[in-house]
């Protein structure tokens, strides 16, 4: 039976003659910083004292003793899960092997070996660099080298991240003792046949004895099935009768089967492989209609609304994500109502933590390769990297129910169109063999089961412009960059992969990056915080857009961006659901951050919830109301996402912001399961100027939902002083209003650090109120929980 022996324990860090304690899995930086010898990166402007590190030669070292156990198997290997990036291995000073992936797990036969084991970790800008000495200049959205090697992008920065170039051993490394057979690679195939699960697992063997006959026996659901090895290959099938089928959370359950295969010899077991599978059916529905070219998914044969957030890495150092970090971020996704989880090409394929909580959670996975935002050269060494590296985790990722969608790149086919690109590259090699050639061979061949897509976005092919909205998938980027959000209400693309807007993280999570320092928006530690290009002028904008821009008064600046960010997302989510199904997914960008930082995400570095999070809530529940203008008028949708019909009575109401109602009408609901119901508003209830706006209200039978609309910016909203009342309840407050109290916010992290509160923005009509739950408030009282409370005033 093979033998698994973790070497975790007894690594050192070696520089020149400087050596530390080091930590494996672990990264260089965080050495250093457990030493330390370095200042943490995501406090004040740590990150540029410590840009050096990702300069320098770094060497993990440990003796590598032999056992008594080794004299029982014929042959030891050495096992890397993942090494950061490049790197020389040796063992006793005979070389194992050179490395330069990133995304890849490396074996070495190590068989009546011992002595020192040095893993030598060459600067990954050092490696770049040559590579592009070698292959020419391509053009890229940043200036760093992270084309040229196959490392996690974002690493070298981005325009929500800090630029710490890691190195180091930063997944599992162990040893292992087989004889006679180990099973190599196990590719398995899930699907659904007329109610029957199938299960078709294709084995690779790696043998020390040729001539030992080998065989393969497979259980799941109840069901055993046995097949001999041929050569170095064997296949199983397996079929579950009435298997019960797996599905995205809010459309049924997400039953897992245990799946075990065993490699036998004359009886006994030599090695055995253990995965848990979904029983379920996925495809993309890209046919051509009256709007363009569609991109739906379809699981199960039920056709989706995708409800996405976008995922980066959830640190910088990627070794520090436990389980129970991915579990928390993930469930934090699922709570938002999200059913998608796309994780982006600058980052990882990430570790079977992460895609294990996805199939639990019912979050649908959509994966891009790992290519962002650069033309990517095609000649050796990458390409065989990116070939070994795409065949290696299509196979390790393939057991998992909630991954249905392989995605070829972020944003390359469309830089290439419109980033100047395709004058400056001359002919030169960029990634489309990759994208349209490479990849998509790979899926076909070892993953048929799932459908694959060239780029984000990308309209089907060259006929289109890689970024049309009518074709395929569309990033809506100009909105933010140059526009107002209610330009998110010009079009309806087809599916909207990425679009966002950002704000500042939590005030706890800002206090602690940058203990110390007086808060503003331009102060030192803020602009280290703030990387994306003239983010702070585009927060402004956007913030005078809507509300007179407070001067000098950071706590209010830093409430009004939270609810800008909160409103700009709900504008287009809101537009977007409500022309389902032309419009089959919104991907917002997005949910995490990988450090304290002023950024799209919904969730801060710290794991705290800004206000779009509990917005999001509210934008992908299953019912939604909105009010929308269309041909001059004012229309109610209802957008019903749930498995019953949605049917009841609507109440609109015209009020004057004192609080009058000007006029009023009932009418009838009929959304049918999956739909979207259009009702006409009466004329005589469009509200007009600074001093009305118009509500909805459904039946309490519909939740108590609401849609609100206000006919001129918050700037210009006649609003009362507002007033209103706070007393203490069992684990909150209650706050009942005295008059019209726009987007009420409960900032609980001012009341402690660990602090909560369960929900974000709400609006009070006069007499209303809102019971508001707080965990981790150690000393409640209701002054000080009002000191903590903002919301929408009247500044002139």
């Amino acid at each position: 039976m093979l033998e698994a022996t973790a070497l975790g324990d007894g690594w050192i860090l070696r520089h020149e003659s400087d050596t530390l304690p080091a930590s494996v899995p672990g990264c260089v930086h965080t050495d250093l910083l457990a030493a330390g010898v370095i200042p943490d990166p995501f406090l004040g402007q740590g990150e540029s004292e410590v840009a050096w590190v990702g300069r320098r030669d770094w060497t993990y070292e440990r003796e590598l003793t032999g056992s008594s156990a080794s004299s029982a198997q014929e042959q030891t290997d050495l096992v890397f899960d993942g090494l950061d990036t490049v790197a020389e291995i040796s063992l006793d000073g005979r070389p194992l092997g050179t490395v330069r992936n990133m995304h890849r797990s490396y074996r070495f036969d190590v068989t009546g070996l011992s002595g020192l084991l040095s893993v030598r970790f060459v600067s990954a800008y050092a490696e770049a660099e040559a590579v592009r000495g070698r292959l020419g200049e391509r053009p890229a959205a940043y200036a760093e080298p992270y084309q040229y090697v196959r490392k996690m992008a974002c690493s070298f920065g981005w325009d929500w991240g800090p630029t710490l170039v890691t190195a180091g051993i930063w997944r599992p490394v162990r040893l292992e003792r087989w004889s006679t057979a180990r099973i190599a690679r196990v590719r398995p195939l899930v699907t659904v046949e007329e109610g029957v699960g199938v299960v078709e697992l294709a084995v690779d063997v790696e043998r020390t004895r040729v001539e030992v006959p080998l065989a393969v026996e497979a259980t799941v659901g109840g069901v055993r099935a046995r097949a001999e090895v041929d050569g170095a290959h064997g296949v199983v099938r397996l079929r579950v009768p009435d298997a019960e089928l797996w599905w995205p959370r809010g459309y049924g359950e997400q039953p897992l089967y245990d799946v075990e295969l065993r490699l036998l010899s004359k009886g006994a077991t030599l090695d055995v492989w253990r995965r848990r599978i979904g029983f379920r059916s996925v495809e993309l529905d890209r046919r051509s209609d009256a709007h363009g070219t569609g991109f739906t998914l379809v699981v199960n044969g039920e056709r989706l609304f995708a409800r996405g957030v976008n995922w980066i890495p959830d640190d910088v150092f990627p070794s520090r994500i436990t389980r129970e970090r991915y579990r928390e971020r993930l469930e934090q996704a699922a709570g938002a109502g999200v059913d998608l989880v796309r994780i982006w090409g600058g980052g990882l394929y990430e570790s079977e933590d992460f895609y294990d909580a996805c199939d639990e959670l019912g979050l649908l996975v959509w994966q891009d390769f790992p290519f962002a935002c650069a033309a990517y050269p095609e000649e050796q060494p990458l390409r065989g990297e990116v070939e070994a590296e795409a065949r290696e985790n299509v196979v390790r990722l393939m057991p998992h129910p909630s991954l249905v969608l392989w995605n070829g790149n972020n944003e390359n086919l469309w830089g290439f169109r419109d980033w100047e690109w395709e004058p400056r590259l001359a002919g030169d090699s960029w990634g489309e063999g990759y994208y349209l050639g490479v990849l998509p061979r790979v899926v076909a061949e070892l993953d048929p089961t799932r459908p694959y897509t060239a780029g984000s976005p990308w309209s089907g092919s060259w006929r289109h412009h890689p970024n049309d909205p009518a074709h395929g998938t569309h990033h809506s980027w100009e909105v933010w960059n140059r526009e107002d959000y209610a330009d998110y209400r010009l079009s309806v693309p087809r599916f909207v992969a990425e679009f966002g807007w950002q704000a500042p993280p939590a005030y706890a999570t800002l206090r602690r990056a940058l203990p110390g320092e007086a808060l503003a928006p331009d102060s030192p530690g803020m602009l280290q915080h703030q990387k994306a290009d003239d983010g702070n002028g585009k927060l402004e904008r956007g913030l005078a857009r809507h509300f007179a821009v407070p001067d000098g008064d950071f706590d209010r600046w830093h409430y009004l961006t939270q609810v800008n960010q909160a409103r700009a997302v709900a504008a287009g989510i809101e537009h977007w659901r409500s022309h389902w199904p032309v419009c089959a997914g919104t991907v917002v960008w997005q949910l995490n951050d990988c450090w304290p930082v002023t950024s799209w995400a919904a969730v801060d570095g710290d794991g705290r919830e800004k206000p779009l999070y509990h917005e999001l809530k509210r934008l992908y529940a299953d019912r939604l109301l909105t009010l929308q203008e269309e041909d001059g008028g004012l229309v109610l949708a209802a957008v019903n996402q749930g498995a019953e019909d949605w049917t009841g009575t609507l109440t609109l109401r015209r009020m004057s912001v004192e609080g009058e109602v000007l006029g009023q009408a009932a009418v009838e609901l009929a959304a049918g399961r999956r739909a979207v119901a259009r009702v006409g508003v009466p004329h005589e209830l469009t509200p007009a100027g600074p001093k009305e706006y118009l509500v909805a209200d459904a039946n309490p039978d519909a939740d108590g939902l609401r849609a609100l609309y206000f006919p001129v910016p918050d700037r210009e909203v006649l609003y009362p002083t507002p007033r209103f009342e706070v007393a203490l309840t069992p684990g909150g407050i209650t706050v009942t209003a005295r008059t019209l109290v726009r987007d009420l916010l409960l900032q609980a992290d001012r009341l402690d650090p660990e602090a909560r509160a369960d929900r974000g923005l709400v609006t009070l009509l006069p007499g209303e109120e809102v019971t508001i739950g707080v965990r981790g408030w150690k000393t409640p009282d209701a002054e000080t929980a009002r000191s903590a409370l903002y919301c929408v005033e009247l500044t002139r």
